[in-house]
């Protein structure tokens, strides 16, 4: 973006702080996911539906005092033209942090294009991937990372 070049230093270092704020706050909510999404299955075990989880999750996440959005519409946008039907978000979490819920017995690298796809449509930094259905919790949780514009986070 050209407008950045004429930022003085000054104003390059509230945007590289308001970055590293953002990113510290992205990461301070995933770890309430994680934690959350970890107590789940060890109390209700796999083979539920995922909108079962969905639900469970979110009020779990609301509880520690979280903004939760179920089901959040993704825009996309094409040619000066905005749809909201194509796309779904299982969780927005904060505004920051995308959920994307599965309850099958494994990820697929399907799941990761998808989630990503989502990052990218919602300009999003960081998803959460997180499988139920799998024996172990722990294997079924994975950060999917997309190729942020980090001067739109203030980084410079």
């Amino acid at each position: 973006m050209l407008c950045f070049l004429f930022l003085t230093k000054t104003q390059k270092k509230q945007r590289h702080k308001l970055g590293v704020i953002l990113k510290e706050r992205i990461e301070e909510v995933a770890k309430i996911v994680v934690d959350s999404g970890y107590h789940i299955p060890r109390r209700l075990r796999p083979g539920l539906f995922e909108s079962v989880y969905e639900a469970i999750l979110a009020q779990s996440l609301s509880d520690r005092g979280l903004k939760v959005e179920r089901q959040k519409p993704i825009e996309i946008k094409y040619d000066h033209m905005v749809f909201t039907e194509g796309f779904r978000a299982d969780l927005l979490v904060e505004d920051c942090l995308l959920i994307e819920l599965k309850s099958i017995e494994a990820l697929n690298p399907v799941h990761m294009r998808q989630l990503l796809t989502y990052l990218r449509l919602m300009d999003l930094p960081l998803g959460l991937l997180m499988n139920f259905g799998a024996a172990t919790y722990g294997s079924a949780e994975q950060r999917v990372i997309n190729g942020f514009d980090h001067q739109k986070a203030g980084e410079n």
